[in-house]
């Protein structure tokens, strides 16, 4: 049997190294303020956490940050030759004012404060060489200066002490030191610290332990690690809210002692710290132990229902399974079953013959079984028996109504177990079923429940023998699923899965959806399906954010859920291989990948904190942020819409996550999801007013505050109420102008439309004259074609007169020559009256008035044209023909078209071209 040193069961410990803080490795002086933020003196300045965000104010002169600690509402910090205090401003930031300054003459070259104290209305500054006390009222400063320096000082509730190399311990009264006690151990060694008790003094020394100071009296405080105080060189303490000791070493961690100097916790860097040099501690409002380190920082959970056992070493392993069986606690990991006394801090011990995988523990008729990579073994104290070989062993289950089988889940089916005499030995394997059987349940009637993660659920109906199935019945519903699981509660078979979890109906033999427990899947919870009952009857669940456990209701047949709010990524748990073993009434063990964590459900009671902004940012688009004023409504440019807020619950504690949910009313109408996320930032608001909200949920609890913040986003300067008169008013100009200016148009349309009324009239008019001319004008063509017709007429009757006065003439010539004188006369007269000259004469007087200046036209279009030549146009012009024309021409018809063709020739007409058209046309 090999032995295995590993540390004890140790509170929670958070780690913050330098790489999340932003801030130098070294953290020499740790407080507090009222509102629960934590500040360091920072090897870079002065360092402040609020449980949310951590921020950096730099050393006013960039040199080591050496004191800090928190007075009423500011924060002092002293550093090379300076000191002062920090106030909070109205947007949420720091400010430095110092105090040194004003006696800036009387610091000390090369001085640094490494101590800050607090003694009523006094301040004192503590360097090396002196000691600075600052009135508060009086603003005036007293300096004590020891001949040999100063070491340290310390406070109690009514006194101020200090060492002085050398000397001894002296204690400030009346502005001056006193000498309390010059023992050779005080003047030797140098004293880290300072505890009032009922007696006298508890004193506290870097290389030689506790000291008891009564009176004149220095007598030794007895500690159960005396030796390892001695060797270790303490270099700062704390005395905590329940009387512990708090001790921090420069080379061996940190040692918690009760107030009687028992051992409670001894945390160094191979148990869980970051490093094991604790240069400052300080215990906050929660009891958690804050440790400066050489590199970093760390917060322990001293106060936690929570304790961890971490194996930093490797040796234990993955934790698969545990029980507490005859006072021992058995861990079973990836690499064996180990075991130690039950409540104690012993070491664990290996069982010989286990190395390899433990998959499960079972007690069953005062024997404990181990479930093995190996097969089965059967446990006695420190020892292990295989009684089965033949397979790994994922799980074992009694079998109703046989006291002395089990039925055992192997890696190739189902076997079983008997009991013979007062051993267990192996049966036999059941026959039909060889699939792997690590999550199975029986019922009364010997049916089997098997849950396969890549096949699904099956049903098999085992013989009474137990020798075989004669078939089995795979479900199809529901469907399988990663890291799914099978298990017994309440007499009913559960299977869980990505798709929720179902009961199996005893009636139908079918699986149904269970609505109350698949609820903690929603949301996208979902990590492993892994079901466990406990010996108390509760079913436990493992979801992202969440461990749940519901019991039976003892008034109802309703569950009633429970929750812990410790998320799957701080258990740190195997996926599909969660495992939970309650190992006494209210104390339950989870194995994790390096250990496991014990859980104390019944102290499962958190302090109600507040939720607060801590900052709030305003910027342009793509512009630097830049902080308002938190405690008043804020009021921003419409260009500054773009908003960030920060949130916060300052609480400290590894295993619990902050929730946070928020609301913008003005923006949103609903509050937001849950998320652990602690800001925001809205983009791009339109104007008009907002109201935000945020409130946090702690430990699966709404706290009683909501944080409210309201703030304006200003309208631009074109949309304020002045720009919107002004555009009222513009809009009436505006108005009238156009009012105006229609009125003129309309005015004008209607001058243009009686003008346009008038033209027309006159148009009107004009077409009724043109209508009237065209009938003068049809009138006056009808006169003249009557004219040309009487013309044409007075022509061919005057033609017609001279034809039958020539007759006559020519008869009369044919008569006898008795009155002959009397017929020349008569032939003289006639003569006289058919004179061509005299026809023409009458005919162009007559034409000429009937078509006005014809003739003189077509003379001047003709100037060749002769007389004969003239009057043919004008006879054509009427339209005569040529057998019309040949008597008035005295002609035969022939030679009248002979007078044609040479009119045309003179006329140079082209041939298409008519003569009478022509003329008519001229």
């Amino acid at each position: 049997m090999n032995v295995i040193l590993f540390s004890q069961e140790l509170p929670p410990i958070v780690k913050y190294p330098s790489t999340i803080y932003g801030a130098g490795n070294q953290s020499w002086m740790i407080s507090q303020d009222e509102q629960n933020y934590l500040y360091f003196a920072n090897n870079e300045g002065l360092l402040e956490y609020n449980g949310t965000n951590w921020k950096l104010y730099p050393t006013p002169n960039e040199t080591i940050m050496r004191s800090v600690k928190v007075i009423d509402n500011k924060i002092y910090t002293g550093c090379y030759m300076n000191f002062g205090y920090w106030t909070r401003q109205a947007n949420g930031k720091l400010k430095y004012t110092s105090l040194s300054d004003t006696i800036k003459a009387k610091i000390l070259d090369d001085e640094q404060f490494w101590n800050i104290l607090k003694y009523d209305q006094w301040i004192l500054f503590q360097s090396l060489n002196r000691i600075y006390i600052y009135d508060t009222k009086t603003k005036s400063f007293k300096i004590i200066s020891p001949k040999n320096g100063v070491i340290k000082s310390f406070s109690t509730k009514t006194s101020i002490y200090y060492q002085t190399i050398n000397e001894g311990l002296f204690e400030i009264e009346a502005g001056k030191g006193k000498l309390i006690s010059d023992h050779p151990v005080l003047k030797k060694y140098t004293i880290v610290n300072v505890f009032t008790l009922d007696d006298g003094l508890l004193i506290q020394t870097q290389l030689d332990g506790f000291y008891k100071l009564s009176g004149a009296t220095l007598t030794p405080f007895r500690t159960a690690v005396d030796t390892e105080l001695k060797s270790s060189f303490v270099y700062s303490s704390q005395r905590l809210q329940d009387g512990s000791y708090a001790l921090g070493t420069v080379s061996n961690g940190v040692f918690i002692l009760s107030d009687q100097g028992q051992l409670k916790y001894h945390i160094s860097q191979s148990k869980g710290l970051s490093n094991n040099t604790a240069l400052s501690l300080f215990e906050d409002k929660d009891q958690n132990v804050w440790i400066g380190l050489d590199n970093g920082i760390n917060c322990i959970n001293l106060q936690t229902p929570v304790h961890s056992f971490t194996d930093d070493t490797g040796v234990l392993g993955t934790v698969y399974a545990s029980i507490e069986y005859n006072g021992i606690l058995y861990v079973g990991t990836n690499q064996g079953l180990f075991c130690r006394k039950y409540k104690s801090n012993e070491d664990f011990q290996f069982i010989s013959g286990t190395k390899g995988q433990v998959w499960s523990l079972f007690v069953y008729d005062h024997t404990l079984f181990c479930g093995h990579d190996s097969g089965t073994f059967i446990i006695d104290r420190t020892t292990a028996k295989s009684i089965f070989s033949g397979s790994g062993t994922w799980k074992l289950e009694r079998i109703p109504n046989a006291e002395n089988q089990l039925l055992q889940g192997n890696y190739y089916g189902i076997s079983v177990l008997e009991k013979k005499g007062s051993e267990w030995k192996f049966k036999n394997k059941i026959k039909g079923f060889d699939y792997s059987s690590r999550y199975f349940e029986i019922t009364n009637t010997l049916e089997v429940y098997v849950s396969h993660e890549y096949k699904g659920i099956f049903r098999l109906k085992l013989d009474p023998s137990l020798l075989k199935t004669k078939e089995f019945y795979a479900y199809s519903s529901p469907k399988k699923g990663k890291n799914a699981s099978l298990i017994k509660f309440n007499n009913s078979i559960y299977y869980a899965c990505k798709e929720g979890i179902f009961k199996l109906n005893s009636s139908s033999k079918q699986f149904e959806k269970d609505a109350l427990l698949s609820s903690i899947f929603e949301k996208d919870e979902y990590t492993s399906g892994k079901l466990i009952v406990d010996d108390a009857n509760r079913i436990w669940l493992f979801s992202k954010n969440y461990i749940h456990y519901f019991s039976a209701s003892k008034l109802s047949n309703q569950l009633k859920q429970n929750i812990i709010p410790i998320p799957s990524s701080l258990t740190n748990s195997m996926l599909g291989f969660e495992n939970i073993r309650q190992i006494s009434k209210s104390t339950y063990l989870i194995g994790t990948t390096d250990g496991y964590y014990i859980l104390n459900i019944d102290d499962l009671s958190f302090k109600n904190y507040s939720v607060s902004i801590a900052e709030i940012s305003i910027n342009k688009q793509n512009e630097t942020l830049n902080d308002v004023v938190l405690n008043e409504e804020g009021s921003f440019k419409s260009t500054e819409n773009n908003i960030t807020l920060n949130y916060t619950v300052p609480e400290y504690n590894k295993y619990i996550n902050t929730e946070y949910q928020y609301l913008l009313e003005g923006f949103q109408n609903d509050w937001s999801e849950w998320s652990t996320k602690s800001s925001v930032n809205f983009k791009n608001l339109s104007p008009g007013k907002y109201t935000f909200k945020v409130r946090a949920k702690y430990a699966n609890t709404i706290l009683q505050n909501s944080a409210v913040y309201t703030f304006v986003v200003l309208k631009p300067w074109y949309l304020t109420n002045l720009a919107c008169f002004i555009y009222f008013l513009l809009i009436l100009v505006l108005a009238y102008f156009i009012n105006k200016s229609y009125r003129n148009f309309y005015q004008k349309q209607k001058e243009k439309l009686i003008e346009e009324n008038n033209l027309l009239l006159e148009i009107k008019e004009l077409e009724n004259e043109q209508q009237l001319m065209k009938l003068r004008n049809e009138q006056l063509s009808q006169d003249v074609d009557n004219k040309n017709r009487e013309l044409a007429v007075s022509t061919m009757s005057l033609n017609s007169k001279n034809e039958l006065l020539t007759f006559i003439k020519e008869d009369l010539k044919k008569t006898t020559q008795d009155d002959s004188k009397n017929i020349k006369s008569v032939i003289r007269t006639i003569n006289d009256n058919i004179t061509e000259e005299d026809s023409w004469k009458i005919f162009k007087e007559a034409f000429d008035s009937a078509d006005k200046d014809f003739l003189k036209r077509i003379k001047q279009i003709h100037p060749l044209l002769t007389p004969n030549d003239l009057r043919l146009c004008a006879y054509l012009r009427l339209n005569l023909s040529s057998k019309e024309i040949a008597p008035l021409f005295n002609i035969s018809v022939r030679s009248v078209e002979i007078k044609r063709y040479r009119l045309r020739k003179k006329m140079d007409l082209q041939h298409e071209i008519g003569l009478v058209e022509y003329i008519l046309a001229v």
